[in-house]
């Protein structure tokens, strides 16, 4: 890989031995500080040895991942071990004979300047316990550890059946989606020697994304017309929720496949046909309303993962979103083309909506139709403890938009009716106008699957960073036009 400027990454590391000393193993993963995303992982199985030594080899594993992507970076260690903490910062000495050359190899990999250690309870560390615990499940089968079998992160299997697999996490679930993207990439030749995986490019490229001043990026997909589809004076998402409330609820899959079929002959009509409104050869519609769509940034749930949405206790933005706010807010205001913002009332949008608003010198309009969906029992867990508590339930609701989660939560059919009546309520009080909303994963994904007049399978297969922004227009005559997706370019 190409040296990259200086930048700041997170490596997790662990290890682990049963027996102490007994079979032992390491993982370490390599993240992104800003997105969370997962970079680069490594794990193997090293034989008999004690809990130290592994957990000085994941270091020294996760390290030498970070120096592969960016030999220039500065480095945030953060580990369950307080041994390994203290004598890496140079607090406590290093007695045992066999940590002496681990200890001195892993000082070697990055100048002692460019590395800071910080001590995290276990359930912080999932991520590299997990590939730990995978690289000495592998070593009990007599096998190595493979990347393409691991759980934790970089799937390769995952990511060649994205399309035909049911969803593995909820949606909006970026951290996963770009390890899936990135495994598919390093699966034409990015797997590293000695059991790692880097993931090409180093940090994740958003579609349309750009740096530019200006007017949003032009259109990327032709929009479709509400009439052709399903008929004089009818929505598209009243169309297709026709069709959900016609469908039998059991085969999910085969009712999204005929509704995408039967959407498919308008929404992919030849240029040669007759023009449509809104485009060119058809009346002027006049200038659109815009909706800039911004996901609020991170808080302390978001890493993890876990189930968050208005049902819950509606956290507040953590470090690591305070500074994503402030940079989509640096962003915005280089564009310049903001007019007015209008923010869901949950905390964590409110609190990015502020940060923008105090760079513009707008105010921040409320508006409860754009809150995340209501999770019920659900919220706070993340999709693996949900699948062990409610599999039935998950199951139902990964079938169905119309099925809610466990403990009276919002089913997608529901949220997209409320996304929808608050869409035309903004696109009539700002027509002509651009317009900040700062919403969710689902409200947001919710606006681009109607305007593209795409099933509701279509939510699972989108990816929404933290603090991302997208784009819909929408023009007087009920078309739309999706501009951009999933931009997260002011934050690298």
């Amino acid at each position: 890989m190409t040296a990259s400027s200086s930048r700041e990454v997170i490596v997790e590391a662990d290890g682990g031995s049963r027996g102490n000393p007994g079979p032992a193993g390491y993982g370490a993963v390599v993240l992104d500080p800003v997105t969370g995303e997962t970079l680069a992982e490594a794990a193997e199985y090293i034989g008999v040895a004690t809990n130290n030594v592994a957990e000085y080899k994941g270091l020294v594993a996760g390290l030498k991942a970070a120096r592969e992507l960016f030999p220039d970076a500065t480095v945030h260690v953060r580990m369950d071990s307080k041994l390994v903490v203290e004598q890496m910062s140079g607090r406590w000495k290093i007695k045992h004979p066999d940590m002496k050359p681990l200890a001195a190899e892993a000082g070697r990999v990055f100048p002692a300047g460019r590395v800071r250690y910080e001590w995290i309870p276990r359930e912080r560390n999932k991520h590299a316990d997990r590939l730990a615990n995978e690289a000495m499940d592998a070593g009990k089968l007599g096998r190595a550890w493979e990347p393409s079998a691991s759980t934790a992160a970089l799937d390769s299997a995952a990511a060649r059946n994205a399309a035909t697999l049911p969803p593995s996490g909820p949606p909006g679930d970026a951290t996963a989606g770009a390890a899936r993207a990135r495994a598919a990439l390093a699966t034409a030749g990015g797997l590293e020697p000695g059991g790692t995986r880097t993931a090409p490019g180093g940090t994740h490229s958003a579609p349309g994304g750009g740096t530019g001043t200006g007017v949003w990026p032009g259109a990327v997909s032709r929009p479709t017309t509400p009439d052709a589809e399903t008929g004089p004076g009818t929505g598209a998402e009243d169309g297709l929720f026709a069709a959900e409330e016609a469908a039998p609820p059991a085969t999910a899959s085969g009712d999204f496949e005929a509704e995408a079929a039967a959407a498919r002959p308008a929404a992919l009509q030849p240029p040669a046909a007759a023009p449509r409104q809104g485009w060119s050869g058809g009346p002027d519609m006049g200038a659109p309303a815009t909706f800039v769509l911004l996901r609020h940034g991170e808080t302390a749930l978001t890493p993890e993962k876990r189930f968050s949405g208005s049902g819950g206790t509606d956290p507040e933005l953590s470090a690591a979103g305070l500074r994503q706010a402030e940079a989509v807010a640096e962003a915005l205001a280089a564009r310049g083309t903001v007019q007015e913002i209008v923010s869901s009332p949950l905390t964590r949008c409110r609190q990015t909506a502020a940060a923008v608003a105090a760079r513009l010198g707008l105010d921040v309009r409320v508006e409860q139709g754009l809150r995340e969906t209501d999770f019920g029992a659900w919220e706070g867990l993340t999709f693996r403890e949900v699948r062990e508590r409610y599999a039935e339930d998950l199951d139902a609701w990964l079938a169905s938009p119309k099925a809610a989660p466990t403990g009276g939560g919002e089913s997608f059919a529901t949220v997209a009716r409320r996304v929808a009546a608050t869409r035309d309520r903004l696109t009539a009080a700002y027509a002509g106008r651009t317009v900040l909303l700062v919403t969710h994963v689902t409200p947001i994904k919710t606006l681009v699957r109607l305007a593209l007049g795409a099933p509701p399978e279509s939510l699972f297969r989108m990816e929404l960073s933290a603090a991302s922004i997208s784009a819909v227009a929408y023009y007087a005559d009920g078309n739309a036009s999706v501009r951009l997706l999933n931009d997260t370019s002011h934050l690298r």
